[in-house]
């Protein structure tokens, strides 16, 4: 089973309009509502692609039980922790920019995180947990290297999602995969990335620290996979960009769901940025359709 943990879920609340002002009222032509949170991002969309999966994480109040709804109603399998706080409503402006005001977050208690971690007991060898996203407040910075000490316990395998120390801390335990964007990798080995040598050489860099496979995202340039034999370019597939914030998770779950059924890279690297492309080119997590759309387009090379 893969098991995805979402710390710090929201609603993610989309507004659109042509252009915003500040200091002013602005009205909106379009509004949404979507299940947010990178976990649960990884969730619905190997959902999508009919990969079995559970969702991790805490949910609350009225926000979280409309989240928790709204999953239910896409068949997703889950099994949150309750909390009393309330889950986090994040604010997506979509006009002539994209500007996000991502919230704090509920407080978590000793009480709810101890419930929480008695669900990693259940983790055999056969399973792997998907780790990603930002911590609530005022819980425990170690959270991630508890959860992974927890995993090894279990002998259980893992993909994290994070950025700064708490990646670096956790390439030393060979994580499945890891998969930073150009800024990110340029701030986790605090260098400049001016080259396409240097994002070779220290996307590199996170194969010799640990990782098993490290995607290094690009945007609009394409995409790097880096595995213990070699490399692989993924040049970039043009189209409208409506959604960036999933298109990273997308990656991640086309990637290990794919991998985890054939050990293909290059197969599993394709559907990967197939879904990470479709859900960028939509407005919410892509559809099996839209990714099987873009594989058709996707061009690898060895480097």
């Amino acid at each position: 089973m893969i098991y995805t943990v979402t710390l710090n879920p929201s609603l993610d609340f989309i507004t659109r309009l042509e252009t915003l002002t500040l200091g002013e009222t602005n009205r909106a032509d379009s509004e949404t509502i979507f299940p947010g949170g990178k976990g649960i991002n990884v969730s619905r969309l190997l959902g999508q692609l009919a990969i079995d999966n559970t969702a991790w994480g805490f949910l609350g109040g009225f926000t979280g039980q409309h989240l928790q709804n709204t999953l239910r109603d896409t068949h997703l399998t889950q099994d949150f922790t309750q909390i009393a706080g309330n889950t986090r409503i994040n604010l997506k402006i979509k006009a002539t920019n994209e500007t996000e005001i991502n919230a704090t977050g509920p407080a978590i208690t000793a009480q709810e995180l101890a419930i929480f971690f008695q669900k990693f007991d259940c983790l055999t060898h056969d399973d792997v947990v998907v780790l990603s996203g930002s911590v609530p407040k005022r819980l425990d910075s170690h959270v991630y290297q508890q959860m992974l000490h927890k995993i090894q316990l279990c002998g259980a395998r893992f993909v994290i999602d994070t950025t700064g120390q708490q990646l670096k801390t956790a390439l030393a335990d060979r994580p499945l995969l890891v998969k930073p964007n150009r800024r990110e990798l340029a701030q986790l080995y605090d260098t400049d990335l001016a080259t396409q040598a240097d994002l070779l050489r220290w996307g590199r860099q996170l194969i010799v620290d640990g990782a098993q496979h490290a995607i290094v995202s690009l945007a609009g340039e394409g995409a790097l996979l880096f595995t213990q034999q070699t490399q692989y370019f993924a040049k970039p597939i043009k189209g409208q960009v409506q959604n960036s914030a999933g298109a990273g998770d997308s990656m991640i779950a086309g990637f290990i769901g794919t991998w985890l059924q054939s050990e293909d890279v290059l197969e599993s690297f394709k559907i990967a940025v197939a879904s990470g492309t479709a859900t960028a080119f939509s407005n919410d997590i892509a559809t099996k359709q839209k990714i099987e759309e873009i594989y058709q387009q996707v061009i690898i090379t060895t480097i």
